[in-house]
């Protein structure tokens, strides 16, 4: 397959600039806001310089106003108190409010970011991809970063800016006692990083382990899974694998907690002692005789070592946070970095009308460039409006021949051509309505018949969505039912049989309207008093359509205009029904097993 433009980038475990690049790359994803994070800039300085004046404030009610006995400055003084812890509230409120809404936006962007990228992946990335792995990217990792992008930003701000502005004001007060005040602090830095950087290893275990868990949840409580389960006499098994995944989270969860809670309550701990120390320090420098420091700025300076004290603490723990935040961050790059397989042209062509003609030009597939080939040298030519059948053993490459028309995969040699128009240079949205699929896997959505329907064509009418339903010869089913089209079909429609879930297919198909028809075994799983049923429904679909056809049952290709059999990768044979049974070759021999099976069937 073709490389994408967009090279994947994954930092190697020793490369410094993985976790620099990390962050610059965190930091864009705030970019379209900074507006408004500018607003928050200015209430956070804001907040930070009127909560700093609250004990200046307290050192003249102390030294001057109490002790001089003027009410009028003590009244000033105390409204100023009281109007700076109000200013300092609202503040706070609004500050919350557009922080909020900033990391709530960010994270729509990444959902969104993400599950776009993954619906321009290849059909190859998801069959070897778990699904439960996919959606908990989307979910968990996401989800486990909203502390992070909501708050975290604010916080370091906030903080950061309290703790500058406290300092200041500090040092202003008393530079001795500022530093006795911060001498452990190069410690309790160090303390904190190492504690991150435990919590980040921690966090990529503990959210594999999470995935792990979602996928083993989607594959066994589907209706499929439950059914295996239930008719192998496996549920109990299933349920004891899912406790012991279940346990090894419990475990990752506790040591996720735990990790550096004994050293962060020191810090915790020698913080809270500081004004004690602050006090023996100023009663001790005072008793030797030193310099004279006011009751006022003692009291004054330990309110604001106080108000120093949260912050700090806020400070380092947001550290921690997002150390630990770099390890979702990581998970969730990794799919946004993945190379995508198939990609539309820098100036595709768009064609109006699509008459069908399909043609297959020396074409070779490999799954990852470097296998056996899956196909090798096929060469076929389908006129519009004519018919192709592909047949043969099992792994011979039929369904990938099918697959290459529509880009679910790109061909790795030679050209598909719609036209006369490769396929690669075509734009999706031409593809979209130029090339229908039909399955053996019917994928119907927990949704009503007319959502299903209607998938196909939003805008369509209720006559229209009659129309393709009597032609799928599924109309009369559908209203007989008590809610009629409104009917949710269940999950993956399992209401609803294998021959009624393949006609409603048929019909989906039908209201596209697709002048190219894949028909991939579409009839293969059903009885033969059903298949009987949808093959008319197939036939009124292919009418006037150019329709490849992928079969192992032959008595539903008989009719095709050429027929070709492939085996290994390679056209053996090719010819109509009734030239390669002259032949007595690979498909006779086929035509003869299929007969042998009949009866049985």
């Amino acid at each position: 397959m073709r490389p994408d433009r967009e090279t994947a980038w994954t930092p190697s475990p020793g490369d410094p600039e993985g976790q620099p690049r990390q962050v610059r790359r965190i930091l864009s994803l705030f970019r379209p806001y900074r507006g408004r994070l500018a607003v928050v800039g200015l209430l956070v300085g804001a907040s930070s310089l009127v909560s700093v004046a609250s004990p200046f404030l307290l050192r003249e009610v102390l030294d001057v106003a109490i002790p001089d006995g003027r009410v009028g400055l003590l009244s000033l003084l105390a409204l100023g108190m009281i109007l700076s812890a109000v200013l300092t509230s609202v503040f706070g409120v609004l500050q919350t409010l557009i922080s909020t809404t900033v990391g709530q936006r960010v994270m729509h962007d990444l959902r969104t970011a993400v599950y776009s990228r993954l619906q321009r992946m290849s059909l190859a990335f998801f069959t070897r991809t778990r699904t439960g792995e996919v959606q908990s990217r989307i979910a968990n990792d996401i989800g486990g970063m909203q502390a992070t992008v909501t708050s975290t930003a604010t916080s370091l701000v906030s903080n950061l800016t309290s703790v500058v502005a406290t300092l200041v004001a500090m040092v202003a007060l008393d530079w001795r006692l500022t530093v006795v005040s911060l001498v452990l602090l190069p410690v309790f830095v160090w303390i904190s990083r190492r504690v991150g950087n435990e919590r980040k290893k921690i966090t990529t275990q503990r959210q594999k382990q999470m995935a792990a868990m979602a996928a083993t949840v989607t594959e066994s409580l589907s209706v499929s899974g439950i059914l295996l389960g239930r008719t192998m006499g496996r549920a109990d098994s299933l349920a004891q694998s899912f406790s012991d995944e279940s346990e090894e989270l419990v475990d990752l969860e506790v040591r996720s907690n735990m990790a550096g809670r004994w050293r962060m309550a020191v810090i915790t701990i020698v913080m809270a002692a500081m004004p004690a120390v602050i006090y023996w320090t100023a009663g001790a420098t005072l008793a030797a005789g030193g310099p004279d420091v006011s009751i006022g700025t003692i009291v004054a300076f330990v309110s604001l070592q106080q108000g120093l004290f949260r912050p700090a603490v806020q400070l380092l723990s947001t550290g921690v946070q997002i150390q630990t935040s770099l390890a979702l961050f990581q998970r969730i790059f990794e799919y946004l970095d993945l190379p995508i397989d198939i990609t539309e042209r820098d100036h595709p062509v768009h064609l109006d009308r699509i008459a069908g003609e399909v043609r297959l030009e020396g074409v070779e597939f490999r799954y990852d460039g470097k296998s056996a080939p899956v196909l090798d040298g096929i060469d076929i030519t389908v006129p519009a409006g004519h018919s192709l059948a592909v047949v043969g053993p099992t792994g011979a490459g039929k369904s990938t021949l099918g697959y290459l028309v529509p880009r679910l995969y790109d061909v790795t040699g030679g050209r598909v051509t719609l036209d006369g128009v490769d396929v690669r240079d075509l734009d999706f949205d031409t593809l979209a309505r130029a090339v229908g699929v039909v399955s053996q896997e019917t994928y119907l959505f927990h949704a009503s018949v007319a959502d299903n329907l209607r998938f196909a064509k939003p805008d369509a009418t209720d006559e229209e969505l009659y129309a393709a339903a009597r032609a799928a010869q599924i109309h009369d089913h559908i209203a007989s039912l008590p809610d009629g089209y409104d009917t949710v079909v269940g999950e993956r429609g399992h209401r609803f049989s294998g021959g009624e879930k393949q006609r409603l297919a048929i019909a989906r198909t039908i209201l596209r309207d697709p002048p190219v028809l894949i028909l991939d075994e579409a009839t293969s799983a059903l009885d033969t008093r059903t298949e009987h049923a949808v093959q008319e429904a197939i036939d009124a679909l292919s009418a006037n359509r150019t329709t490849l056809t992928i079969a192992h049952r032959l008595s539903t290709v008989r009719g095709a205009d050429q027929i070709v059999v492939l085996d290994s990768g390679n056209v053996v044979e090719r010819g109509t029904h009734e030239e390669l049974l002259e032949q007595e070759g690979r498909y006779a021999e086929l035509v003869r097993r299929d007969a042998q099976l009949e009866p049985t069937r």
